[in-house]
């Protein structure tokens, strides 16, 4: 009770717009195809108009284009605009913030995992509906985000900031792990009881129920939803994490700056959060405009992941009428260099997932090029049995281009980071 009291009067003063925000969206998580997507185009039209107002990028854009935000009245009209890229963000900074005074402004910052980091300012409106987003994903599995919750990011904390992240956690009612020692993993087992959910990178979740699986621990909880955040989450995770904590890994999928995109309701099918974004597809390529991104106008941004989006007659078992993105495929432009042609990055994973879906053989991977020609493929499992049906389906995808060396019983994960899939240093 004192948690949730200390949450409640944390949220009223960073996020005092947060409540009307979250009661909106509960009411509209109801609503119909045709009434969301009415919504949507209203909200869009007054989006461009401020942006127009208020944005120097975006006011010579629309200019240059002859893009009249006024006499905007359908939502095929954004692909008049060019697409933007964290490098438009980036190179443009400051004529793409704002000149609107808002009340209050928080001061954004990407992890650069893509190799360029970005900074901006966040409206607390922004902040708070991107939030309610969330929330609203929560309360479809029984959660209240004031709720006692496990955190697994990143281990490599330093010392001196350790007793401040503590107390931090301590008011928010969250506890994490701060080492990879058998020790932390059984407190960290203990403090679940009590807990309603664990989130974090699904890796690190995939990690720790290794962990708790090996060393037999029995754990006595009550979680509600597992929810991983900033990487793709991987079907080999799923049976690891079922065993270990009796449920699932849940999707989040957004960013920094686009906001939260989508999240995965009970069926297993990732809503998007359609009050808040909107989003395109263009050859694969996810482009999505943040309509809450008023201090720092989001507008057709190529996001760089390859989706798929459902069909639109598609019905989810929910119930919910939101637009659904049924996969991630993976990051644009990332490309494997072979002897003589060049694949998408994505193609090793299509591999691994065939194997999956085609032969019931699930292997946690990470591939690394640094030659051209020749990959590295590190495997997790010790299994050999998966060699010979492994080696020919990347014959299939890529004939005698790629030269494979696999490593089997592999470690992955250094714990301090997240877990990229191919990693390259050619191309």
């Amino acid at each position: 009770m004192v948690y949730k009291l200390l949450y409640a009067l944390g949220i009223w003063k960073r996020n005092p717009s947060l409540s009307k925000h979250l009661a909106f969206l509960l009411e509209s998580d109801t609503w119909s195809k045709e009434e969301l997507l009415e919504y949507q185009l209203h909200k869009c039209k007054e989006f461009l108009e401020f942006a127009y107002t208020h944005s120097a990028f975006y006011q010579t854009t629309f200019d240059d284009y002859n893009f009249k935000p006024s006499e905007f009245k359908d939502l095929e009209q954004l692909k008049q605009l060019p697409t933007i890229s964290k490098m438009t963000l980036i190179r443009y900074n400051r004529l793409i913030h704002s000149s609107y005074p808002f009340r209050k402004n928080f001061r954004a910052l990407t992890s650069g995992t893509t190799g360029e980091s970005l900074a901006f300012l966040k409206n607390e409106e922004w902040d708070s509906q991107n939030r309610a987003a969330m929330f609203r994903g929560y309360s479809w599995y029984g959660v209240n985000p004031a709720d006692k919750n496990g955190y697994l990011w990143g281990y490599n904390i330093e010392p001196k900031q350790t007793l401040k992240i503590k107390w931090l956690d301590r008011l928010q009612n969250r506890f994490r792990i701060f080492s990879y020692c058998p020790e932390e993993i059984k407190n960290f087992a203990k403090n679940l009881k009590g807990a309603k959910y664990l989130h974090g990178y699904s890796s690190m979740i995939y990690e720790v129920a290794k962990l708790v699986n090996r060393s037999g621990l029995k754990i006595d909880h009550d979680l509600k939803m597992i929810k991983g955040t900033s990487e793709m989450v991987f079907d080999s995770y799923q049976e690891e994490v079922q065993k270990a904590f009796g449920l699932k890994i849940l999707s989040e999928y957004g960013s920094a700056e686009s906001g939260l995109i989508a999240f995965e309701c009970p069926e297993g099918n990732m809503h998007i959060a359609l009050e808040n974004v909107i989003v395109e597809e263009e050859d694969g390529e996810i482009l999505v405009t943040n309509m809450l991104s008023k201090s720092f106008p989001i507008i057709r941004y190529r996001l760089g992941d390859m989706i798929e989006l459902a069909d639109k007659d598609f019905k989810c078992d929910c119930g919910r009428a939101h637009p659904v993105i049924l996969n991630i495929n993976g990051r644009v432009g990332v490309k494997i260099i072979g002897k003589t042609q060049e694949f998408p990055g994505r193609m090793i994973y299509n591999v691994i997932k065939n194997l999956s879906v085609e032969h019931g053989i699930v292997l946690n991977y990470q591939a690394r090029q640094h030659i051209q020609g020749i990959i590295d493929l590190y495997i997790e499992q010790t299994e050999k049995d998966s060699q010979c049906i492994l080696e020919k389906e990347l014959k299939k995808y890529f004939k005698n281009d790629i030269d494979f060396n696999i490593f089997y019983g592999q470690n992955l994960h250094n714990m301090e980071e997240k877990l990229n899939d191919f990693i390259t240093t050619i191309g």
